[in-house]
C-alpha cells in the first residue's frame, strides 16, 4: 500500500527552500542597495541575479523533463544549460573586475549560490506537489499538448 504522502516534500524542505531564495535573493538585493557602487554596476548584478535564477530553474525544468521522459528539444537543453553557465561566468569575471573587497565579493557570490540553490529546489517542490496530488486525485495536471 502506497503512502499517500510518499512523493511529497516535507513542510520542512518546503520551508528550508522557500527560506533559501528569499534569504539569498534579499540579501543580494540589499547588498546591493547598500554597495557603494554606480547605477550600472548595480543594474548589472541585478540582471545578473534574474538572469541565473530564470536559467536555474529552467535548466531544472528542462533536466526532470528528460528524467520523466516528456520531450526536450535538445537546443533548449542546451540554451537552459549555456544560460546558466554564462550567468555564473559573467558573475565571476563581474567580480573578480570589482573595486570591492575580498568580503564583499565573497557575499556576493555566496548569496548568489544560495539564491540558485533555492529556486531549483523551490521548482522541484512546486513540481512535487503537483506530481502527488494529480497521483492522488486532489488537483488534476494540466494536459501537456500533444508531440506529434
Amino acid at each position: 500500500m502506497m503512502n499517500k504522502h510518499a512523493n511529497r516534500p516535507s513542510a520542512a524542505f518546503i520551508a528550508a527552500s522557500w527560506c533559501g531564495l528569499l534569504l539569498g535573493a534579499a540579501s543580494y538585493l540589499i547588498g546591493l542597495f547598500n554597495a557603494g557602487m554606480q547605477l550600472n554596476e548595480k543594474g548589472y548584478y541585478l540582471a545578473l541575479l534574474l538572469f541565473g535564477l530564470f536559467a536555474a530553474v529552467s535548466l531544472q525544468k528542462s533536466v526532470r523533463d528528460r528524467v520523466e521522459g516528456v520531450a526536450v528539444s535538445g537546443l533548449y537543453y542546451s540554451l537552459a544549460w549555456f544560460a546558466l553557465l554564462s550567468a555564473l561566468l559573467l558573475l565571476v569575471v563581474g567580480l573578480w573586475n570589482a573595486t570591492l573587497m575580498l568580503s564583499e565579493k565573497g557575499f556576493y557570490g555566496m548569496a548568489y549560490a544560495l539564491a540558485l540553490f533555492g529556486a531549483v529546489a523551490v521548482q522541484k517542490n512546486t513540481r512535487d506537489l503537483m506530481a502527488a496530488d494529480a497521483a492522488y486525485g486532489e488537483a488534476p495536471l494540466p494536459a501537456l499538448p500533444s508531440q506529434e
